[in-house]
């Protein structure tokens, strides 16, 4: 049943990435499972039991590293000849910018997070200095 949904996926959206990967996406989806699934929990505890500083590190490690990925990911989707793919990719304007819009969410999310990571007070790092 998941095999037919990704199929019907990789039809209605014509995303030819999800069923036959470009190397380089192989490379990305390996670092998803074992880099970035990891993170999530962790995050997730940090995030809602609140007051964690100790997450502003990873949270920026995390969020440039997907960013960087997805901006390799949304290139490929906007300048790829997808006409010389075995699957059906997307040929019009307007279906690479719908393709887009399915993979835009994974970039402006990260975004977000290094954006606060970087400019929140919460989590801005105080030195403490010594009286003498």
């Amino acid at each position: 049943q998941l095999t037919e949904l990704l199929q019907q996926y990789a039809a209605a959206f014509r995303d030819p990435m999800m069923l036959q990967p470009p190397e380089w996406f192989k490379a990305f989806i390996y670092c998803e499972a074992f880099l970035q699934l990891p993170f999530f929990p962790i995050a997730a505890y940090a995030f809602l039991k609140g007051g964690c500083r100790w997450i502003r590190t990873p949270a920026i490690i995390y969020s440039t590293h997907v960013a960087t990925t997805l901006f390799a990911i949304l290139a490929h989707i906007l300048f790829h000849d997808f006409s010389k793919s075995e699957h059906v990719g997307p040929q019009t304007l307007r279906e690479r910018l719908v393709l887009l819009s399915i993979y835009l969410p994974y970039l402006l999310i990260p975004l977000l997070i290094l954006f606060t990571m970087l400019c929140n007070p919460h989590y801005k790092h105080v030195e403490k200095r010594k009286r003498k």
